[in-house]
């Protein structure tokens, strides 16, 4: 499912929080999620994760990133 309209985290959102989407780096690469107040990672919304910071952001830009629909 492409998400190019979605700005606000569904994953989070199922936890009861409202995040924006933005890319995030991990030991696995990056990749669309999102962090809470405190600037921790939330949740990983993308079920891909890229080997560059550009082709996440692209992919964010361009909604050709997959919802993951569990957490």
């Amino acid at each position: 499912m492409s998400q190019s309209a979605l700005s606000f985290g569904l994953l989070a959102r199922q936890m009861g929080v409202c995040y924006p989407v933005q890319v995030l780096h991990s030991a696995a690469g990056f990749y669309i999620g999102t962090r809470d107040a405190d600037g921790a990672p939330c949740s990983r919304e993308s079920n891909e994760y890229f080997p560059l910071r550009s082709r996440a952001e692209e992919a964010l830009a361009r909604g050709t990133w997959t919802q993951r629909l569990d957490p």
